[in-house]
């Protein structure tokens, strides 16, 4: 077996294991993989073949890795879509308190909802876009 054939093994078991497991920074193993058997192909030594691969998806898993953060870094534990399922959701507001609040039902129980700052409290259907604690921050659907 070629050293080629064996890096390109390799990549395929690390995209079958992210298939298994779900882990996407096993993609970026198997772009290392990927990349020592491209220079096995250009006819580069084992040693190189392996710095290849190493930084390679070393490389890409750091890089992925901060993306991730930056993206998070930007991001409320509240308003973040992908932690809270109730974002996007649409709740009923039939009138505003004049503090700001109004009584909603949603999944079954009794939310309170506080209007998104600046925005006038007007009754109707809402899009949730915030949730503080047991509060629903809510917008105005045109």
């Amino acid at each position: 077996m070629t050293e080629v054939t064996l890096w390109w093994l390799l990549a395929g078991g690390a995209v079958v294991a992210e298939l298994l497991t779900g882990t996407f920074f096993l993609l970026m193993i198997s772009l290392g993989f990927a990349a020592a058997a491209l220079s096995a192909t250009a006819g580069a030594n084992t040693a190189t073949q392996l710095v290849v691969a190493a930084l390679t998806g070393g490389g890409a898993v750091i890089a992925w890795y901060f993306v991730k953060q930056a993206r998070k870094a930007g991001q409320k534990p509240g308003d973040d879509a992908e932690l809270n399922l109730d974002i996007g959701e649409t709740v009923m507001v039939n009138d505003w308190s004049p503090d700001g609040t109004s009584s909603v039902k949603y999944r079954g129980a009794n939310w309170t909802a506080l209007h998104r700052a600046g925005v006038q409290a007007l009754p109707g259907p809402h899009r949730v876009v915030e949730v503080l604690g047991t509060r629903l921050v809510v917008e105005k659907i045109p």
